[in-house]
Order: structure tokens, then sequence, then C-alpha cells
């Protein structure tokens, strides 16, 4: 276990911070955001003004309000074993920072929603399968599973928040604030759920193996709700547009065939998400979203004493 990461004791700055803002002194600030979603100015085809990539984001979103409260509770059921003080704020951090998450892209969704897609009803189906996971999972596989999946968003993000054509291919600028947003926060508290199953379990056949059924699961269900989006778009047979799309995200060069050197670390025993080394990217990155002068994001950000510049 990487307890350099965890046993320090939490930094008192010289400025109180608010007590609903304790992640804020571990660099793990929830920002209560409010954006604003709207159907008649949103393109349809968001990214890059084409139906299967713009629909694997939208189906992407679809699983994130019922998956960010399942990894929030993966964690807060070992949050009484948690003696270390920066632990128990970053824990403090993630959970607050992943509530927001959820509630921000239930909003996405709804937007989603009024254009005709069914994400709503993938929205239950993933609270059926996350509730029967918790039902028949035992807790540390749980956790695990949050620890492989958590790891997904990270390198996810990172690709985001550093390949500017990936951002370009964004067409509403609503929803690229809100990915932007979600992709810092998702690297701000990347190592906390990995931090927490070090300390209650850190059994790495348990992690490793995990990672494998995980990936599965997430890509069956990943497959599964695009096709229903695409039938929904009336999009399904338009087989030259998809297989144009599917190359962009898994042909050579594509989105996910370059994350896949970042996903194989996981596998090593040594592996800590803090290898990637993302401390300079988040820095650039909040001051461009969150500075007073001319922050993207300062003006949507509800509680500023927690906005995490320094």
């Amino acid at each position: 276990m990487n307890t350099a990461t965890i046993s320090q004791p939490v930094k008192k700055t010289a400025t109180s911070v608010p007590k609903l803002a304790v992640g804020a002194t571990v660099n793990i600030p929830p920002r209560r955001m409010d954006f604003g979603f709207q159907e008649a100015t949103s393109p349809r085809h968001f990214y890059g003004n084409d139906p299967f990539l713009s629909t694997f984001w939208n189906t992407f979103s679809s699983l994130l309000p019922e998956g960010e409260s399942f990894f929030v509770e993966a964690v807060r059921h070992y949050r009484d074993q948690i003696t270390y003080p920066t632990l128990k704020a970053q824990v403090a951090g993630f959970i607050g920072q992943e509530a927001m998450h959820s509630k921000e892209h239930d909003a996405f969704n709804q937007m989603i929603k009024a254009k005709g897609f069914p994400v709503d009803k993938l929205d239950q189906d993933v609270g059926k399968l996350l509730k029967f996971a918790q039902k028949v999972l035992p807790k540390p596989m749980q956790l695990a599973a949050t620890v492989c999946l958590e790891h997904y968003t990270a390198i996810m993000a990172e690709q985001l928040l550093r390949d500017k054509d990936h951002q370009a291919m964004m067409k509403d600028p609503e929803a690229l604030k809100m990915w932007l947003w979600h992709a810092l926060e998702e690297n701000e508290h990347k190592t906390v759920a990995y931090d927490v199953y070090e300390l209650v379990s850190g059994n790495y056949a348990l992690r490793a193996g995990t990672m494998i059924p995980t990936t599965i699961i997430l890509f069956a269900v990943m497959a599964y709700f695009q096709t229903r989006l695409l039938i929904a778009d009336g999009q399904l047979l338009n087989v030259r547009q998809n297989v144009k799309g599917f190359n962009y995200l898994f042909g050579y060069k594509g989105l996910f065939p370059r994350l896949v050197p970042k996903f194989l670390d996981f596998f090593k025993p040594s592996f800590h998400p803090s290898q990637h080394d993302t401390v300079a990217l988040l820095e650039e990155w909040r001051t461009l979203l969150f500075s007073k002068e001319d922050g993207l994001l300062y003006d949507q950000v509800k509680n500023k004493a927690a906005i995490g510049l320094h």
C-alpha cells in the first residue's frame, strides 16, 4: 500500500475551509455545479456531428447516475475503518464529487431523453444490475469493481483533458463544459477508492482478477445500450456511418486503443493510480476552468470557497 499517499495529516490553510468542502483540504473539493442543458439548443448529434459517436457518449452518460452511486456505497461501507486523517478527508471529497457527478449527469440525461432517447429506461436497467451486484457480491469485491471502474474513468478523463482534437469534437459547449469538469474531478480523486481498497484488503489477485469480468460486463452493457439508442435514433442500419464511428473509437489509433498501455498498468502488482502523473495537468485545468478572471466554469460553481485553486 502506498502509505505516503494517505498517512500525512490534513493541511490547514490560512483561511478556514467550510465543513461542507472538507475534501478541498486534500485537493478533492466537491464543487456544486448547475449546468444549463437546453434540449432546444443542444445539437442532437453533439459529438463530431456523428450519430454513432454521440450515441456512444450518451450511452456512457446513462451509466453514470447509478454507477457513481454504486462507487460511493462501495467506498462508504469502509469509512469507519479509516483512521488516517488524509484518507478520511479524501473519502469525504470523493463522496461529494461523485454525488455532484450523479446530479449533473442525471440532468444531462433528462435533456437526452427530451430528444427521444430512452435513457431513463437504461438508467433503470443499470440500477437493477448494480442492486443485484450489491446483493450477491461480497463487499471487498464491490470495492474491487469500483477500483477497476475508477481506473477506466481516470484514464478516459485524462485522455479528454490532454487531447484537444477530442475536445473539439464536442459541438455542444455546455456538454463540453460538463465533461471537462467531470474529467478534472475524476483525476482529482482517482487514488481514493484504490487507497481504501489497499487499506482494507490489498489482495492483488482479487483486484486484478476483478478487472476481467468488470471489463466484459461493462462493454457488453455499453454495446447493448448503444444498440437500443441507435434504434431510437433510427441509425442502427446506417452501416457505413456506424463502422466509421466504431473505427474512430476502437480502430487502429482510435481513442480506446491509445489507452491500452495505461489500462494494462493496472495489472502490475506495484501499480498505483498516482503513477499516471496528472498533477501539472490538473493545475492547468483548474485555472482554465475556475479562475476568477476568465475561468470557463467560474460562474457556474455555486460554492466558490471550495473551488480548488491555490
